[in-house]
């Protein structure tokens, strides 16, 4: 994590739905684990829509039904984590740009799967995608009716042997070091010289100049993180197949899913690299998507 984003709250979007006490809760146990405390943010319409007739005492009506949906939800965490502290945040508008704002202070911003404002139609909320694709901190996305982590203590990251993202597999390893979990590695890929199995024998070459499979290459990309975090069982998997198709038989039985912001394109501000978009519409648990250090856009 960026050490600039450490200082404010771990921040959660909501609307009024079942679901969000799950969300918030979710949200409320990673502020505990991050040491933060907690900014619940719900956003109100504004303007109405055309056609209301009362428009100042429909939008008092508005902030009332706001506030006492944040009230019901700060009940619920305090039962729950009565030390942590929690912030009411209600904003007019669309809740993505809000919520894009407020990450440039935060540790972490959670979402629900559908998104505040989503469309149910949707396998994805609208508004998790706008956050996941430019939030300044990592976005993790809660998916509905997934039981919180029942027993699982497995966190699992996605990787490119040919483009390490360190601060990805950063994220990763802390996440399963304060959850005393066991770290998956796994990389997929559809070429065919990869896993230096096939006829050809293996085609890739390391900084020697020598043939190297895959699954050795990645082992060396790893050596560093093993030696630093050596408490962590890390273990990988390095699978021929479509990335997205392998992580998401890995999120089964997993606590969480870490993956970065894009492959090589870079195109960060536009759109979620296929993989991550992919994972995130798919994964059984839920995903973090982790941004690239500000320097780097």
């Amino acid at each position: 994590m960026h050490d600039h984003h450490t200082a404010g709250p771990v921040v959660v979007g909501v609307v009024e739905a079942q679901e969000q006490e799950q969300v918030v809760l979710r949200a409320a146990e990673e502020a505990v684990r991050a040491g933060t405390g907690l900014r619940i943010m719900h956003a109100v319409a504004w303007p109405l829509p055309a056609g209301s007739t009362e428009a100042g005492a429909d939008g008092a009506a508005h902030a009332d039904r706001a506030e006492r949906v944040i009230a019901r939800l700060t009940e619920t965490v305090h039962r729950e984590f009565p030390d942590l502290e929690v912030e009411q945040d209600i904003v007019s508008g669309s809740p993505a740009p809000a919520l894009i704002e407020r990450s440039a202070g935060a540790p972490l911003i959670v979402v629900g799967h559908r998104g505040t404002g989503g469309f149910p139609r949707l396998p994805l909320g609208s508004v998790s995608l706008q956050v996941a694709t430019h939030s300044h901190c990592p976005v993790l996305v809660v998916r509905p009716h997934a039981p919180a982590e029942p027993g699982a203590n497995r966190v699992v990251v996605g990787v490119d042997v040919d483009d390490m993202q360190q601060h990805v597999m950063e994220f990763a390893l802390h996440a399963a070091a304060i959850r005393d979990a066991s770290l998956e590695v796994v990389h997929g890929s559809t070429r065919p010289d990869l896993l230096g199995t096939g006829p050809t024998g293996p085609l890739l070459v390391g900084h020697e100049k020598r043939p190297i499979a895959a699954k050795d290459l990645l082992e060396e990309r790893l050596a560093p993180y093993r030696s630093r975090c050596p408490g962590v069982d890390m273990r990988t998997r390095v699978e021929r197949g479509r990335p997205a198709g392998l992580l998401v038989a890995s999120s089964r039985d997993a606590a969480l899913l870490v993956v970065g912001t894009h492959g090589r394109t870079g195109l960060r501000r536009l759109m979620l690299g296929s993989v991550s978009g992919e994972v995130l519409h798919t994964a059984a648990c839920p995903v973090v998507v982790v941004p690239p250090p500000e320097a780097e856009e």
